[in-house]
């Protein structure tokens, strides 16, 4: 099946899903209503080789854009996660603390890591659309 949204000749290696942002960090988000789902690009998890320990956030937790959220560590280095929105955590992905391995596995689906309650929604039209991210991995990679 062919990628149509990433050609196999201008972006080989790292899938890039719609309906989602991205902050240069490599963190993305999803909307859902008010509530976004947090978890780290196909680019961040290969750059960090196979990842060995996630630390989730505290639910309830309050966090602004920008602020770390979480960590991982992987076999190559540590990490920082940080909130590409602000607002408060409402769920953390406890199954992915169990299982690391997601964040290579699955970014974008099983590897999630938290959710967020967005306090201002309009933060996520800030945050970089599908082809400005590739455009910034791109860019990255030279």
């Amino acid at each position: 099946m062919t990628n149509l949204l990433c050609p196999p000749s201008t972006y080989p290696h790292h899938s890039v899903p719609l309906a989602r942002r991205y902050t240069k960090e490599h963190e993305w988000v999803s909307v859902d209503g008010a509530v976004g789902t947090v978890g780290i690009s196909d680019y961040a998890q290969q750059a960090l080789g196979d990842v060995v320990f996630v630390e989730l956030p505290e639910v309830g937790k309050e966090v602004e854009k920008g602020s770390q959220v979480a960590a991982v560590e992987s076999v190559k280095a540590a990490s920082d996660i940080y909130a590409p929105v602000t607002g408060k955590v409402v769920e953390a992905n406890e199954e992915l603390a169990k299982n690391p391995t997601w964040i290579n596995e699955s970014p974008y689906e099983k590897g999630w890591i938290c959710k967020i309650q967005l306090s201002n929604p309009a933060e996520f039209e800030t945050l970089l659309n599908e082809e400005s991210y590739k455009v910034h991995v791109e860019e990255s990679a030279h």
